[in-house]
């Protein structure tokens, strides 16, 4: 019954985003109509063709690849890392007050100041891997950092007096009580890796990159390949969300049943 039950919750919430994708798009549509002018404003249509011949050659699956290798590379980083020191500073309250400054001053800079800053001593090709590396790993600091400090007292000092091991306290207690921080600064940093990445390209025009589609399709006005370049981060984007969502809902569903088992 259960399972039907969320089933049928599933099939509803597909329904509605088919509908709300759908009404955007006639909407999409009858601005191009009222405008009738494909220079500014090409149609859905016409930007799905030139998605699919732009599918068709070698170099739109090596672009998408760079960048996609590129974004997936500073996410991993700036997880490891951030990871590592929000449980420092967490143990250590020096390193905490040690870090505070820079994580305030990265998560409050524009991501073009930083793309412009860096490009002095990076290399265009590195600079959206440093510049998705350092908008995400704020993010996952402090997550991480919350969910450690919410871990439940009580049960740490039961912990001691029972003497837990390391490991059985970070499995028992620790992980329980960061994995949900944990799990939303990620699928939130990944949407983030994307938009502050592809804006790196767009400033610092790598060789292989979408970025550098997207900035060579406005300086040629090729609107409709703008509007299909922009289109594929957005599909990349939200595909490898839900992945990492869905990642993310079976490392708890798994953890959850082998307490269970264990219980």
């Amino acid at each position: 019954m259960k399972h039907s039950t969320t089933n049928a919750k599933k099939d509803n919430s597909i329904s509605t985003l088919c509908i709300a994708a759908a009404a955007w798009l006639m909407l999409w549509q009858l601005c191009c109509v009222r405008i009738n002018k494909p220079l500014l404003l090409p149609s859905p249509l016409q930007v799905l063709k030139t998605l699919l011949n732009l599918a068709q050659t070698g170099l739109f699956w090596t672009t998408v690849a760079a960048s996609l290798g590129k974004i997936l590379l500073a996410f991993g980083l700036a997880v490891l890392l951030g990871c590592l020191f929000a449980s420092v500073a967490a143990a250590i309250p020096a390193v905490r007050s040690f870090l505070h400054p820079p994580i305030s001053i990265i998560r409050a800079t524009p991501v073009a100041s930083f793309t412009i800053l860096a490009w002095v001593w990076i290399p265009s090709m590195w600079l959206p891997v440093f510049i998705s590396f350092l908008m995400v790993l704020p993010m996952i600091y402090e997550n991480v950092y919350k969910g450690i400090r919410s871990t439940d007292r009580q049960l740490l000092e039961m912990a001691e007096v029972y003497h837990l091991s390391f490991w059985k306290k970070l499995r028992f207690l620790y992980f329980p009580a960061v994995l949900p921080y944990f799990s939303s600064a990620c699928v939130n940093g990944m949407g983030f890796a994307w938009k502050s990445g592809i804006a790196a390209e767009i400033l610092s025009l790598p060789k292989l990159a979408i970025g550098r589609q997207i900035h060579d399709a406005k300086i040629y006005v090729e609107i409709p390949e703008l509007f299909a370049w922009t289109l594929v981060v957005i599909l990349l984007s939200m595909l490898l969300e839900k992945l990492l969502l869905r990642l993310m809902n079976q490392v708890n569903r798994r953890f959850l049943l082998a307490k269970g088992e264990e219980k």
